[in-house]
């Protein structure tokens, strides 16, 4: 049993001390901690509601080093789960180095002036983290983390060699808002206005964002949506991690209504990350307009559909071309009734419980800085089924992708 504080108290956040609540015989306290600790004390709330379990909460600035290693110091857990935002993963990992904690989060770091999606800032710390002894674990949410994992997974199990990867996010999810992102409005707008980049021939190929479009079916039943080419974190690790990949791609699933908002918000600037004057005030417009849009931890009760998340891997066995796929199907209203949350969250906050499992469980235990897909794909997928993510994998889909 191990004790463990979670920095954040978003939408993932909610889950993830949900999950970890469900299995006191591994988390056997746990510490939530946010800027705003008014949203940790009504997660506790939740917790004591479902679960009869008290958790205690902490208010703190992720931005400071000093007042991390103040709290970490003062709670002392084995491991800190860091599901704040990613601008904070730096100082976060600076804090638990000088406390001498094990650390997770769920999406790489990216400076808060620039739009980059880049594992070189984390990478740097290998080193400092062997050394110290402890373990950082990185993007251990669904896509970056599952998605990592399924294509460690198939790799393993199912080819001798894999050479392309087409990674499919698509949500069916209707929330009834004209407008709305299903996690932090900063950061999802950010990553899909970004430039594309996507993995052929040994390099990075860019091309503007979400240029290339293709219809895709999902299976059982989930429907048919447009899909749209665009750069995802993962691509980065795995293709340095897998090097035999010739072709590396990343699709999301959008729909009219929203890319017709977010075209209006980029043309009007209300998506820029540079501070601009008003009335004698330095705002950021990003951050502006993440205060008119819905919260995503308010969309659960509101949310219904399914989310079809999974990746499809080329290559060879035997000396034979194959292509699977591997995904999972997950319904919105399934995860509220559970966790209070809607599809998205959930999707992300169970694979942040179960990387820290297998953290505090030994099975994935050793110093440095990892990615998912360097680790066991099997206790992980094995966890994946008996924690609310139960998996299915297709050989030779009836499908062809561009």
């Amino acid at each position: 049993m191990a004790k463990v504080l979670i920095i954040g108290a978003g939408g993932v956040s909610g889950v993830v001390v949900h999950k970890c609540a469900q299995l006191p015989e591994v988390f056997s306290e746990i510490v939530l901690a946010s800027r705003t600790e008014a949203k940790c004390k009504a997660i506790a709330a939740q917790i004591k509601e479902h679960y009869g379990a008290s958790i205690e909460t902490a208010e703190v600035d992720a931005d400071s080093v000093p007042e991390l290693v103040a709290l970490i110091s003062k709670v002392k857990p084995v491991l800190v789960i860091n599901v704040a935002l990613p601008y904070q993963d730096l100082s976060i990992m600076d804090a638990c180095l000088e406390c001498g904690v094990h650390y997770l989060d769920t999406a790489n770091y990216e400076p808060l002036d620039t739009a980059k999606f880049e594992y070189r800032w984390q990478w740097a710390y290998q080193d400092k983290f062997k050394a110290a002894g402890l373990m950082a674990l990185l993007g251990s949410g669904f896509d970056p983390g599952a998605t990592n994992i399924f294509t460690a997974y198939l790799a393993k199990h199912y080819f001798d060699e894999i050479h392309a990867l087409d990674i499919i996010d698509v949500n069916g999810g209707d929330h009834g808002y004209p407008f709305a992102t299903n996690f932090n409005p900063e950061i999802n707008i950010r990553e899909v206005s970004a430039e594309c980049r996507h993995w052929e021939n040994g390099q990075f190929i860019t091309t503007p964002a979400m240029s290339l479009k293709q219809s895709f079916t999902c299976p059982d039943n989930v429907g048919t949506y447009n899909i749209y080419r665009m750069y995802h974190e993962e691509l980065e690790s795995l293709t340095k991690h897998f090097p035999t990949l010739k072709r590396a791609q990343f699709w999301m699933s959008f729909g009219d209504s929203y890319l017709k908002h977010l075209e209006v918000l980029v043309n009007v600037g209300m998506t820029g990350i540079e501070p601009v004057e008003f009335k004698g005030q330095q705002i950021v417009p990003i951050q502006f307009l993440k205060e008119l849009l819905p919260d995503p931890s308010s969309l659960g009760p509101r949310t219904h559909g399914l989310t079809c998340i999974g990746c499809v891997v080329q290559g060879l066995k035997d000396g034979k071309e194959k292509t699977v796929y591997l995904y999972n199907i997950k319904d919105h209203q399934d995860c509220y009734k559970e966790v209070v949350s809607q599809a998205i969250s959930y999707t992300t906050g169970v694979p942040a419980m179960i990387g820290a499992k297998l953290m505090l469980e030994g099975k994935w235990m050793q110093a440095g800085v990892w990615n998912m897909e360097q680790l066991d794909p099997d206790p992980f997928m094995k966890d994946m089924n008996q924690y609310g993510l139960p998996w299915t994998v297709i050989e030779n889909p009836d499908f062809n992708l561009l």
